[in-house]
């Protein structure tokens, strides 16, 4: 990839690479013969989709988890959550992410990929993102232990939310949106807890070794991008 002309033609062929694997998802999962497919069938040169892909169908798998979030992002964008609750724009968000999803069968088979021990890191890096790429879209400015907490916590909620949407056969999903309710209650119940915490003082003095130790954990910037954050000294 020397210049940005051929940067985006890699980034077409790839796509390219990832709707003809779609089709045979359902039937051979993010696997090599998958894979190998999706090469014939896009008519991709066997080395350039080797190159682009090293991992083969495990490199489309998140590539079409990546597209999901690029589609949550637009939506979110050009959506009005102005009236909402902040725990409503988190739910909308959650909502328009499983939405995104336009194969559900390609989402179970990714769950079941990245459950394997040798992809479990890029499954939940994967989710990591998601989550990121949520509360970032919403706002969030956080830089210390919170920026890591919130994160943890919404990718608590979005896991147990696809594995629910998985089995949901109820009409347009509404047992999903219910489930997803009942969740992101239950992280504002924890949020409540925590400034129960801080306001009470003799829990806030017990507290305040480690909630000191917590505010020198700091979230990644553009300087620490190969850390998975910092230390403040």
């Amino acid at each position: 990839m020397t210049d940005t002309t051929t940067s985006q033609d890699h980034a077409a062929i790839k796509e390219a690479l990832l709707d003809a694997a779609l089709m045979h998802v359902a039937f051979d999962g993010w696997s090599p013969a998958t894979f190998d497919a999706a090469v014939a069938d896009a008519g991709v040169d066997p080395a350039l989709a080797r190159a682009l892909c090293p991992r083969g169908a495990v490199d489309l798998a998140l590539a079409y988890h990546a597209r999901g979030d690029a589609l949550m992002l637009e939506r979110l964008a050009a959506a009005d959550l102005s009236e909402m609750r902040f725990r409503d724009r988190i739910a909308a968000a959650v909502r328009f992410r499983l939405e995104a999803a336009s194969d559900k069968e390609a989402v179970r088979r990714g769950t079941t990929l990245f459950t394997l021990p040798q992809n479990a890191p890029d499954g939940a890096r994967a989710i990591w993102n998601t989550c990121d790429a949520i509360w970032t879209a919403l706002g969030d400015t956080s830089d210390d232990f919170n920026w890591y907490s919130k994160r943890a916590t919404l990718s608590g909620v979005y896991s147990s939310t696809v594995l629910y949407w998985l089995g949901d056969d109820s009409e347009d999903h509404a047992a999903t949106w219910e489930f997803l309710d009942r969740r992101i209650d239950n992280v504002m119940q924890i949020e409540k807890l925590k400034a129960n915490v801080r306001e009470n003082p003799v829990l806030s003095k017990l507290m305040a070794g480690p909630m000191a130790l917590a505010s020198r954990i700091k979230a990644p910037t553009a300087r620490h991008t190969h850390m998975p954050g910092r230390w403040s000294r």
